[in-house]
Order: C-alpha cells, then structure tokens, then sequence
C-alpha cells in the first residue's frame, strides 16, 4: 500500500468567506470524517474553522 492512499493531501478552506486556504495531509484510517480546525487568519483578525472540501 502506498503512503499517498492513506495520507493523502487535504484541501481546507476558510468558513469566514475570505477564500483562504491551507493544505495539509490527514491520516483517512484514524479519522475519516471531515476535517475541521482553528486557525488565526489575519485579514479578519480572529481565529476562523478551516474545513476540509472535497
């Protein structure tokens, strides 16, 4: 099995509307649902949930 079939690159995208996004890797066999963390974004000031698209 290859490393990229279960830590595969994840798209997550801003939930404050600006169009910020982060990549980042995610582990599908400990957590397959969305998802979703805080992050500081700096055009609005505040921590903001960062959510995985598909």
């Amino acid at each position: 099995m290859d490393s990229t079939d279960t830590r595969p690159f994840v798209k997550r995208r801003s939930t404050a509307g600006t169009g910020h996004r982060c990549v980042t890797r995610t582990n599908r066999r400990d957590d397959p649902e969305r998802l979703t963390l805080l992050r500081y974004e700096r055009c609005v000031r505040r921590r903001v949930e960062l959510r995985e698209e598909r």
